[in-house]
């Protein structure tokens, strides 16, 4: 009998700190990495709300330098990891600290992507395409959804195609990710309600992926169920520090899974509305989900059978489809629980942009291109994409 030849990696940082109070440990693990003057990557509304100056604290009170690159947007371009990579060569850094949510720590690894290997980020779109290692890296979280903390991507914004570029390499897994629920205390509902979905996305579309494994399926699984648990009582109240850890265990578990089995036509299509609209990633996901998952339900209803009973719904004398179903209902009702807006338009109107049935084919295109969409359990045809994302609108 032939024996089909297959290896299947597992990704991870090589030390993870959660916990109240892991932020403390910052300037201690940085210096066991070798970092001396770190480059510490943020945004305005990181450092406006004295996160970054907690940090920094920290940092003065060990005897640390360091500089400070805040200007990263949501969506963050090519634009601002040439001015991070300026920064970092002026200030003779050696090492980084990205501070915040998917935004920062994208930025920061396509700083250092760039710094070690050279080019621009342009050359590294793609898998695997750097050689270098990355400088010595601390990934520091302050929302829990992303989980960009943890994982081998890096999404950067092209200015010039305005397309969401998909970088997954190994080498930019951070060498030490840290959540600490503490940090997050302040974050407000909308983006506890967004980060929330896009890690319930994570874990979704890692569960139903092509290349699931048994260790991706364990980590999915229970992400599910955390969010079920605990993403409500977030949104309702901030200061709940139990709902804020049992998210951060939450989303790094998505991280896992979705590090290792990758995602689907929900994130390929989310990209697209990102780059050509800079509308928030994780409010895109949770309005596309459903719709992705009601198309990909035939290829894999068990798997969205399991779904509805990991997102606490009684699933006892159904059939394996109507669980399948319920499953999608129950997304539904979680994204409308916590204020997701019903659909692209209302999104867009929310941020001041309109979404336009005549950019759809141009989206889609692109959404046909993104790497995330090779793992997902149904075949898209152009048509398939175009018929989503109407449906979403």
């Amino acid at each position: 009998m032939a024996i089909r030849e297959q290896v299947n990696g597992f990704f991870i940082p090589s030390v993870t700190l959660i916990g109240i109070g892991a932020a403390k440990e910052i300037p201690a693990r940085l210096q066991s990495l070798g970092g001396k003057k770190p480059l510490i990557v943020t945004d305005k509304g990181i450092t406006g709300a004295g996160i970054t100056k907690q940090i920094t604290d920290l940092c003065d009170a060990a005897g640390m330098t360091y500089v400070i690159y805040d200007k990263t947007i949501p969506n963050p371009t090519d634009l601002n990891v040439a001015e991070g990579e300026q920064a970092y060569k002026d200030g003779e850094c050696d090492s980084l600290i990205t501070l915040g949510g998917g935004s920062s720590h994208d930025c920061g690894k396509g700083i250092g992507l760039v710094i070690a290997n050279g080019g621009t980020i342009h050359d590294y779109e793609g898998v695997d395409q750097s050689t270098q290692a990355m400088p010595p890296y601390i990934a520091v979280n302050t929302t829990a959804g992303t989980a960009s903390e943890m994982t081998r991507f890096c999404i950067i914004t092209d200015t010039s195609r305005k397309v969401k570029m998909a970088i997954v390499d190994w080498r930019v897994t951070p060498g030490i990710a840290l959540d600490d629920p503490m940090l997050m205390m302040g974050m407000p509902p909308a983006l506890t309600a967004a980060t929330g979905m896009d890690a319930l996305t994570h874990s979704i579309e890692a569960y139903v992926s092509t290349a699931a494994t048994p260790l991706t399926d364990s980590a999915a699984e229970k992400s599910i169920q955390l969010i079920s648990q605990h993403l409500r009582p977030a949104v309702a109240n901030g200061s709940d520090i139990d709902a804020r850890e049992g998210m951060c265990y939450a989303q790094y578990l998505g991280g896992m899974a979705f590090n290792n089995a990758s995602l689907g036509h929900v994130h390929a299509m989310a990209h697209q509305l990102g780059g050509f609209y800079d509308l928030p990633h994780g409010e895109c996901n949770a309005i596309l989900l459903p719709h992705v998952s009601r198309f990909n339900l035939i290829a894999k209803v068990g798997r969205y059978a399991k779904i509805a009973e990991l997102l606490g719904e009684d699933v006892a004398g159904l059939s394996e489809r109507d669980a399948a179903e319920l499953a999608i209902q129950s997304i539904e009702q979680l994204s409308k629980d916590v204020g997701i807006p019903s659909g692209l338009k209302e999104l867009g109107r929310r941020y001041g942009k309109d979404v336009e049935a005549e950019d759809i084919d141009t989206m889609t295109a692109n959404a046909q291109k993104d790497a995330c969409g090779l793992t997902n359990p149904r075949i898209l045809r152009d048509i398939d994409v175009k018929n989503i994302y109407k449906a979403a609108l």
